[in-house]
């Protein structure tokens, strides 16, 4: 592999290439990613926090990294609000009709004892108008439609609608929200729109796509709708929730760190293979590669694997948050969580100073085709704290491939992985954060509390902040820098 002179922080610095080339190389030999995936999703399963499955999780993880070679391994425990289940969640239709629908409890929702004879109503997608033309609803099950999802852009509009639709069915006093399913054939899956890890405020369902608009030609055909719903979730206090972290130590500047890191955890419908159990066992192969291909090593390079990344980004959440007083000494945080569609570059989150550096640094990958820079920020993966604390972050963009189709659903199991795809990501991947780690000079500086806020405003992640709740918690200092 050839690699170029990279400027990082305008300083023009020449890197080892035969190093780079080593860890390449070793990564794409053979390895135990693939039996460490399947023990992970097949033996473990899905992995929801507070669970025995997130337990053996955490001992998986432990047992991978120290296998790898991880110089050290330890866990870093955080507390989430509540402890979450589902029970047999139910909602059949009975008059006039009678059919019995396929539901889903949202994650996090509260329980809901068995009502019966409650009416069903169609209320469209959900905004204000719908509500508005909508009559009386108090005490009824709101269903909401969605579009079937093909895009990123349509998943994140999922997402964005729903806490709008949340508080206006809240103000509505109704007793139930049901959203159609966006994606076809009967597949369920699990999201929550918690940003903290609290319990939502209103009883939610994801229903069949399919039963939703039954429903809605049953209505449009002037029948008046009537069911019976019952969500026994199980809900308890707080619980303990742990990080797996890995750490290569640097030889040179042992105490500047780049971090690579994917979330541990999961739904519980499938067993979490693309989301995200093929970049948590990305993370384990890429410390396996860059031990074993014996490259000098400037920087230390800790490997995470987070938790409650479902609930709220909690783990990374907790992790920027107790090591605020180090990240002065951060290069970056590199993350990957959509699942295993070709890699085609990294999303700097806004970081427009970074794109020379970030450029020139993945040159070498142009033979992959991973060479598109983006500038988008969201707050939908573990980068999101490492940004909002200055510190300079890449997301791997991703092709969506098979992702979206089986996201959070029934459908995330192994045999959805292409490990032959996956081994490459773990080259881009270990070739990408080596590279940062042993860099003479550094990717580009900390921002401070006001940089990062201009870069809120820039990207527009504010708006989005603001329609899902979480802008409160950058605006009293909770969350983010705080200077």
């Amino acid at each position: 592999m050839v690699v170029p002179v990279v400027i990082f922080g305008c300083v023009a610095v020449a890197q080892d290439s035969k190093d780079r080339e080593r860890v390449f190389a070793e990564a794409l030999k053979p390895s135990s990613i693939a039996s460490n995936l399947e023990k992970l999703t097949d033996q473990v399963g899905g992995r929801v926090p507070g669970t025995p499955a997130m337990q053996n999780a955490v001992d998986w993880g432990i047992a991978a990294f120290r296998a790898a070679g991880a110089d050290s391994v330890h866990t870093e425990t955080f507390s989430i609000p509540a402890s979450w289940s589902e029970g047999e969640t139910r909602l059949s239709v009975t008059v006039p009709e009678q059919f019995v629908t396929r539901v889903v409890s949202v994650g996090w929702a509260p329980a809901l004892e068995s009502h019966q004879h409650v009416p069903i109503i169609d209320i469209g997608r959900g905004s204000e108008q719908d509500f508005a033309s909508a009559g009386a609803i108090g005490g009824a099950i709101l269903v909401v439609h969605q579009d079937e999802m093909r895009k990123w852009a349509d998943l994140d509009a999922e997402y964005d609608n729903a806490p709008g639709v949340i508080r206006r069915a809240v103000k509505a006093k109704a007793l139930a929200v049901a959203f159609q399913s966006t994606r076809p054939h009967d597949l369920l899956y699990r999201h929550t729109d918690t940003v903290t890890g609290e319990i939502e405020a209103l009883p939610m369902v994801m229903m069949a796509r399919e039963d939703a608009a039954r429903i809605a030609r049953l209505q449009k055909a002037g029948q008046k709708l009537f069911a019976d719903i019952s969500i026994p979730n199980r809900i308890g206090g707080p619980i303990e929730a742990a990080n797996v972290v890995a750490e290569l130590k640097g030889a040179e500047k042992p105490e500047e760190f780049v971090v690579l890191g994917a979330h541990l955890d999961s739904w519980d419908l499938g067993t979490g293979a693309l989301d995200n159990g093929c970049n948590a066992a990305l993370v384990v192969d890429a410390l396996r590669a860059i031990k074993d291909s014996g490259a000098h090593l400037r920087r230390s390079i800790r490997f995470i694997l987070f938790s409650g990344e479902e609930e709220g980004l909690l783990g990374s959440w907790a992790y920027a948050r107790d090591h605020r007083q180090e990240l002065d000494h951060a290069i970056a945080a590199v993350i990957f969580d959509d699942g295993n569609g070709r890699v085609t570059g990294f999303s700097l989150s806004g970081r427009k100073d970074l794109v020379p550096a970030v450029a020139h640094l993945i040159a070498p990958l142009k033979r992959y085709e991973v060479e598109q820079i983006t500038n988008d920020a969201s707050a939908d993966t573990d980068n999101y704290d490492f940004f909002l604390e200055g510190v300079p972050t890449l997301v791997g963009n991703q092709e969506e491939a098979n992702y979206l189709i089986n996201y959070h659903a029934m459908s995330d199991t192994f045999d959805k992985v292409d490990i032959h795809e996956l081994k490459k990501h773990v080259a881009i991947a270990a070739d990408v954060t080596y590279a940062l780690a042993s860099a003479p000079g550094r990717l580009g500086p900390r921002q401070s509390r006001a940089q990062v806020e201009k870069l809120l405003r820039e990207t527009h992640l504010d708006e989005s902040l603001k329609a899902t709740g979480g802008w409160a918690d950058w605006e009293s200092g909770k969350r983010g820098r705080a200077q």
